[in-house]
């Protein structure tokens, strides 16, 4: 499967954006779906997963209660709706997946997009 990411840019804090990640090559449907970030100089972390039909989510402390991730089979897409920025945000976001369950560690994950810049002001 091959990913791609979309929706960055740059928002002022408090503000929103709405990151997709578009599958091709094979049903998004066959994989656990997660997002990650990796801002300069840092480890890239977690930032949310989602189960296969979307009834499970999980979330980083740090974000949650400020974003909400779905996933739309049909449309073979998923999406990370960020509301509340802040410039701790400020990273390239990654889509990922994996054919089984995933976790949290980034290692874990099989199939990447190519990453999407937010940059967040203060």
């Amino acid at each position: 499967v091959q990913l791609q990411a979309s929706g960055g840019g740059l928002v002022q804090a408090g503000g929103s954006l709405r990151l997709s990640c578009a599958a091709s090559g094979r049903p998004i449907s066959s994989y656990y779906m997660a997002w990650f970030r990796q801002a300069p100089g840092k480890e890239r972390e977690f930032v949310a997963a989602i189960s296969w039909s979307g009834g499970s989510t999980s979330y980083a402390d740090s974000v949650k209660g400020r974003f909400t991730s779905s996933r739309d089979n049909a449309k073979n897409m998923v999406n990370l709706q960020m509301n509340n920025l802040k410039p701790e945000d400020t990273a390239v976001y990654y889509c990922a997946a994996r054919g089984i369950v995933g976790n949290r560690d980034y290692r874990q994950y099989d199939y990447w997009g190519q990453g999407t810049l937010v940059t967040v002001s203060s």
